[in-house]
């Protein structure tokens, strides 16, 4: 977000048919602290880098990852990591689709063979850069990247996050941002009341009308 003249961030917060926005200068854990206050989701750790649960947290890393990749033939690209990071992933977003028909022990001997390739990867030396830095990333956040394969609750990737996060981004371009803090505040909140109405198949503006009246978009039947 470009609140004025810095940047900004919009995090977003969310779970089944609830989301909440949360308009910040700072990118550190301290925002997910601030507003988690005592509670924590269940088999979820709060580190530096972890944004989001389950494989979730490892979207942060898709463009690190599509940069790795790209141009492997050359030597603007990582040919030693990132590839068999990108299949990891693959793989695991393959078994989060199957879970209904999975029992537990069957995820538990999945999870097992994912950490194994896990460690292996991370066992590889890449040349580039780009594979080394994003090696590193995956090594501080891999404890978030496979939650989902315990908790079923939580979804194997984030295209919930990205849907829920796209209008904040068409916003963005189109006005270039906020001019003041309240606005971008303001925004957050707005954001949260429509996107919880939607995921409750509620319209947006019975959603607002509801909040104002200080009533919740009621959970769909």
């Amino acid at each position: 977000m470009r609140v004025g003249k810095a940047n900004w961030r919009l995090w977003l917060f969310h779970h089944g048919d609830s989301a909440a926005f949360v308009a910040e200068a700072r990118r550190s854990k301290a925002v997910v602290e601030t507003f988690l206050g005592e509670w924590r989701p269940c088999g979820c750790r709060i580190g530096s880098a972890a944004r989001s649960a389950g494989l979730g947290a490892s979207a942060s890393s898709a463009s690190p990852i599509s940069f790795a990749t790209s141009n492997m033939s050359s030597k603007s690209g990582d040919g030693v990591f990132a590839p068999g990071l990108k299949g990891l992933f693959k793989r695991a977003c393959a078994l989060g689709r199957r879970r209904e028909e999975l029992a537990d022990s069957a995820l538990r001997a999945y999870l097992a063979d994912l950490e194994r390739r896990l460690d292996r990867l991370l066992g590889l030396t890449p040349v580039h850069p780009a594979g080394r830095k994003l090696q590193q990333t995956i090594k501080a956040i891999r404890g978030n990247l496979f939650v989902f394969m315990t908790n079923r609750e939580i979804e194997a990737a984030n295209n919930g996050a990205e849907r829920a996060l796209r209008p904040g981004a068409v916003y963005r371009k189109i006005t270039n941002g906020f001019r003041s803090e309240w606005g971008a505040k303001f925004y957050a909140d707005l954001r949260r009341v429509i996107e919880t109405g939607r995921r409750r198949s509620i319209r947006a503006l019975d959603a607002i009308r509801l909040t104002l009246q200080g009533a919740p978009p009621p959970l769909p039947v």
